[in-house]
């Protein structure tokens, strides 16, 4: 396994994953808060939330079986080259976990939603048994791989669909978004710095659903943010307090100097 050829470099390396990492972990929070306060889920497409889960389980099977693996790596550095570096580090791991914890939701979701689900497992689950034979484990954890790529180009369409039916971004938390494009930008700008340490792209190639899930978050980050900031703005409902009803009584005594209205 390769070693860093420069400690900078390194250095620059664990920052950015660690706070890609935080970056990736606190984006689920905004939107978690903006429920709360709002006592009201309206604005937040739950097919999203579902798509969103088991993309990031994918993804932590990915990253747990080849950061955990002597035989998953050694098929990998068979593949690749024993020159080569891991392409999972530490903040992957704990930013996919973290992700599984957070992302759940009981609501209803759409019949779509839950047909590509059924279909993604299942489609891994023959896969599973096409690998045991051979133990073609990186065959199989690149499947996985795969199934978070697709999960991450799709996960975002319904919630960009109803914002745009809706003319509004209001319920869903451009918070959400502001960390994950943050989290996309440091993970792309760290497999950047380890290509340059290692004089190699094998990284980009090698783990390509974390170089697409970067792309991905970035992109659709942009739309996200044209919409909340430009497309939208002016329909961004304000939050007014109601004014306080007043109440019309009569008084229990009637003053003597006010006389009473006779009927004519």
């Amino acid at each position: 396994m390769a070693k860093w050829n420069s400690i900078p470099l390194e250095i620059t390396f664990e920052i950015l994953g660690w706070v890609s990492f935080l970056s990736w972990s606190a984006c689920f929070y905004p939107q978690v808060i903006l429920n709360y306060r709002r006592k009201s889920v309206v604005g937040l497409n739950f097919d999203f939330v579902v798509l969103n889960l088991t993309k990031h389980s994918s993804y932590l099977i990915y990253n747990v079986s080849l950061y955990f693996s002597p035989a998953i790596q050694k098929q990998y550095f068979q593949r690749y080259g024993f020159d080569q570096m891991i392409p999972v580090a530490a903040n992957d791991v704990g930013c996919s976990i973290h992700a599984v914890l957070l992302t759940r939701g009981v609501q209803r979701v759409s019949r779509i939603s839950l047909a590509i689900v059924s279909a993604v497992w299942l489609s891994a689950a023959f896969c599973f048994f096409i690998a045991l034979p051979t133990h073609s484990w990186l065959w199989l954890i690149n499947i996985f791989n795969s199934i978070q790529v697709f999960m991450t180009l799709i996960k975002y369409t319904p919630q960009v669909v109803m914002n745009f039916r809706r003319k509004n971004t209001n319920g869903f938390s451009i918070g959400y978004v502001l960390f994950d494009f943050s989290g996309g930008s440091t993970s792309y700008t760290q497999m950047i710095v380890q290509s340059v340490d290692q004089h190699s792209w094998v990284n980009f190639y090698g783990n390509i659903g974390k170089t697409l899930l970067s792309l991905v978050s970035l992109s659709f980050g942009l739309v996200f943010m044209c919409q909340h900031y430009l497309l939208y703005l002016a329909n961004k409902a304000s939050v007014i307090a109601p004014e306080p009803k007043k109440e019309v009584s009569e008084p229990l005594l009637k003053s003597s100097k006010q006389p009473e209205l006779e009927n004519v």
